[in-house]
């Protein structure tokens, strides 16, 4: 028979503070309180998708039970309630009823509400007296996305932890972990790649991998095959293309863009992706912003070289022309003819730039 399939999210989801990434700031406050006794009662957990709210309140929740993972207690003891599905007043009530009774095992009964921010208003209302007033034994922790939506008289109850999105490195570091205990092979470039798909969430990184790991025959995840199947536009093209511009052989350029265009690729996307490949030009031609470059170490390697040979004055005014081509992409009847222009546009701006400086010599000279 074959053996149930367990997702990486799940499989190595954290079982203690140790194991959680990229929340330092978080898991030191929490671990601090619970081992001083200083735990609040009532707590906010707001952050991005996937970046370990649930986990961290469920590790608060065994922790302050003296729980094991694998305890079966508890479930006596944790209540996890997902508030998109139950948000009106009658759910809240029911379990504010269930909050009387003290806990038949261990010193704690918690409550951990998923999606808070999607509780009713009349829901919210009901809840502020016991979330104010607790009995000792009830701890709630409160998770969203969205805390903003959170009404102020519940943010004013809860001890708030803002939980970060999860840095790139973090997660490529993980996911090398995961590939090392899964046996699978892999390339730097690639589980960068993943990782900055996966925008902060390590869920989503997660759940990228797994499908990563399906596509391939041999348990192995290329740096090609995401570019493939994920249907990412390479970062060649933009070095390429950032090549052919600055050497005004616009004919090259355009061609280029036919090609991506051809490929299936949205247009909106390639500009969106040719100014983040000029902002990080911009980036790595100082020092003291290299470590904003998100890249695995050859890719970095490679931005540092190309922009090298560009001025800055250039990189600037060509990432102002592709924002402006951004900022007007979705007004314009004829889009690619837009891109084509901004192409020809950026290509050019050194004559642009030698004109404007000529001039500027010219009226300082007549005004001497």
């Amino acid at each position: 028979m074959m053996e149930k399939f367990v997702v990486s999210a799940r499989k190595y989801r954290p079982q203690s503070f140790e194991t959680v990434v990229g929340q330092g700031h978080i898991t030191t406050t929490l671990l601090n309180a619970i081992n001083n006794e200083q735990l609040a009662q009532a707590m906010l957990f707001c952050g991005p998708r996937g970046v370990g709210k649930t986990t961290c309140a469920r590790i608060v929740a065994r922790m302050i039970n003296d729980f094991d993972a694998n305890d079966s207690n508890n479930t006596f003891n944790i209540f996890e309630l997902d508030a998109a599905s139950n948000n009106s007043v009658d759910d809240i009530r029911s379990l504010i009823d269930q909050v009387r009774y003290p806990p038949q095992q261990g010193k704690f009964k918690v409550y951990i509400i998923d999606e808070v921010h999607m509780l009713s208003n009349a829901a919210f209302n009901a809840f502020l007296k016991t979330l104010e007033e607790p009995p000792p034994y009830a701890v709630f922790i409160l998770a969203t996305t969205e805390k903003h939506k959170v009404i102020p008289t519940i943010l004013s109850r809860c001890q708030i932890f803002d939980f970060n999105r999860i840095q790139v490195n973090d997660i490529a570091e993980h996911l090398t972990k995961i590939a090392e205990e899964e046996n699978v092979s892999t390339e730097k470039e690639a589980l960068h790649l993943i990782a900055q798909k996966a925008d902060g969430a390590l869920r989503d990184a997660l759940s990228i991998f797994d499908l990563m790991v399906t596509f391939s025959t041999d348990k192995s995840i290329t740096y090609q095959a995401i570019i493939e199947n994920l249907h990412i536009l390479d970062q060649d093209y933009y070095f390429k293309i950032t090549d052919y511009l600055s050497a005004k052989d616009t004919a090259q350029a355009l061609l280029v863009l036919d090609e991506i265009l051809n490929n299936g690729f949205d247009g909106h996307n390639f500009v969106v992706g040719l100014a983040d490949h000029l902002r990080n030009l911009l980036v790595c031609q100082d020092q003291e912003t290299i470590r904003l470059l998100q890249e695995s170490e050859s890719i970095q390697n490679r931005f540092k070289e190309q922009a090298s040979k560009l001025e800055s004055s250039w990189l600037l005014s060509a990432l102002n022309v592709a924002n402006q081509c951004d900022l007007n992409y979705k007004n314009s009847r004829n889009q690619r003819l837009l891109i084509e222009i901004t192409l020809f546009k950026i290509a050019h701006l050194g004559d642009v730039l030698t004109q404007t400086t000529s001039q500027d010599e010219g009226l300082k000279k007549k005004a001497v």
